[in-house]
């Protein structure tokens, strides 16, 4: 079922069960919000490729790559300086790129991220490069793991590069940094400011089962997440696009290779947002949008109408709260799709079912690259069923009622919530 997929994304694979659970890290006092899955295994050695050396700047240990790290000048922000000549990561080991767009868990909103993976060689150190000149300014050493259930302990680290013109890298979930850069990062738990020059290519670190990437244009303005102000937790979500566009073009060939996604955009898509039609995100009404009013839970008070990450063509509906916990469902009928759904429609109700992944005949085993994947729901079974009606252009009625079919649903009740955009 969906529920089972990504739970690979948030635990070794040996120590996998069943269920659809989310997995983010903890948010500390002094970092900004940060919201990932949380990969367990952290790699025990690292090579650099670029030779470093330490110097002592105001007070501050830094590195400086020996060959020299120049800052790019704003006023040279040309086609070139925007263009990265380096992979994020070593794609020759990972297996394949999961795309912009992952609803699961406790991440109800799909997420402005990719993924690179290896599930077949769960051993291997694969490493992790800037993608272009630039300064670390943010090291955080995550150690918590937040999500439905029970808090686990975790070790690895959150990394945001600047490369000038507008724009940053942010690694998530590195599972070991080289030296020279663990040694100005901080304790488990912690989070630091740095300005760390690193040159086009240098080797960062390393991880072993999976990393997250996404990268930040201060350019771009997403139109698909209709209220910027919704965001203030996470901020350069608004200024996410897909990151593939950045790359070189040898780079960008070998991306889409590795990507589970054929549709375009190759990279993904997680901005759905369409003033007066239903599809996009929602959050209930006076809970500070994508913060929530519970730090422990911010997800809880999330909705999201929108399409598979891999398949856009199959509708996938993502609730905060159901039945008492985070859930992904597809749409019995696939229908109707959200975007079509406007003020005009009146009361529409959503039976609730899981979906799977199948190439051709066959189901796909979730850790192998197979390209042009469909998204299959399992129609058999209705988990629920979800009432929802557009009371304005960013209003919304919004009622779930588990393991309900539609036949029994006869409208809204008192525990009906209110949702905004």
């Amino acid at each position: 079922m969906m529920s089972t997929i990504w739970h690979a994304l948030c635990r070794s694979r040996a120590a996998a069960v069943a269920v659809g659970r989310g997995c983010t890290a903890s948010r500390p006092e002094a970092a900004p919000p940060v919201t990932r899955d949380a990969a367990l295994a952290a790699p025990t050695s690292t090579t650099l490729r670029t030779p470093t050396t330490t110097v002592a700047t105001d007070d501050r240990t830094v590195g400086a790559a020996s060959s020299g790290v120049a800052a790019i000048a704003e006023e040279s922000c040309d086609a070139a300086a925007r263009t990265f000549e380096f992979p994020p990561v070593d794609l020759e080991a990972i297996e394949y790129v999961v795309p912009l767009g992952l609803m699961y868990g406790s991440h109800v909103t799909p997420v402005d991220h990719q993924y690179f993976q290896n599930f077949l060689d769960p051993t291997l150190d694969i490493e992790v490069y800037s993608p272009a000149a630039g300064t670390i300014t943010q090291i955080q050493h995550m150690d918590q793991r937040v999500s439905e259930d029970a808090g686990i302990a975790i070790s690895d680290f959150r990394l945001v590069i600047d490369h000038g013109c507008g724009l940053s890298s942010i690694f998530i979930h590195i599972g070991q940094l080289t030296p020279e850069i663990s040694a100005v990062g901080p304790e488990p738990g912690g989070f630091v400011q740095v300005s760390y020059p690193v040159a086009a290519g240098e080797l960062i670190g390393t991880f072993r089962e999976n990393v997250d990437y996404n990268l930040v244009d201060q350019s771009v303005t997403l139109e698909g997440l209709l209220v910027p102000e919704h965001y203030r937790a996470e901020p350069w979500k608004i200024h996410t696009p897909d990151p593939f566009d950045y790359f070189s073009e040898s780079i960008r060939v070998e991306l889409i290779a590795k990507s589970l996604r054929t549709a375009e955009p190759i990279g993904g898509q997680f901005a759905y947002d369409i003033d007066g039609r239903l599809v996009g995100n929602w959050f209930v009404e006076g809970t500070n949008g994508y913060e929530g009013n519970d730090r422990s839970r911010y997800w809880g008070t999330h909705l999201s109408f929108a399409y598979d990450f891999i398949d856009p063509s199959h509708v996938a509906l993502s609730i905060g709260t159901f039945d008492g916990r985070s859930e992904q469902f597809g749409v019995r009928g696939n229908g109707p799709d959200p975007a079509d759904v406007g003020v005009s429609s009146g009361p529409v109700k959503y039976e609730l079912v899981r979906y799977e992944y199948w190439n051709g005949a066959e189901r796909w085993d979730r850790v192998s690259l197979v390209k042009h994947l469909q998204a299959r729901n399992s129609e058999t079974q209705v988990f629920g069923v979800l009432l929802v009606e557009l009371l304005s252009d960013r209003r919304l009625m919004v009622e779930s009622f588990p393991g309900s079919r539609a036949a029994d649903v006869d409208g809204f009740t008192e525990a009906a919530l209110i949702y905004e955009r």
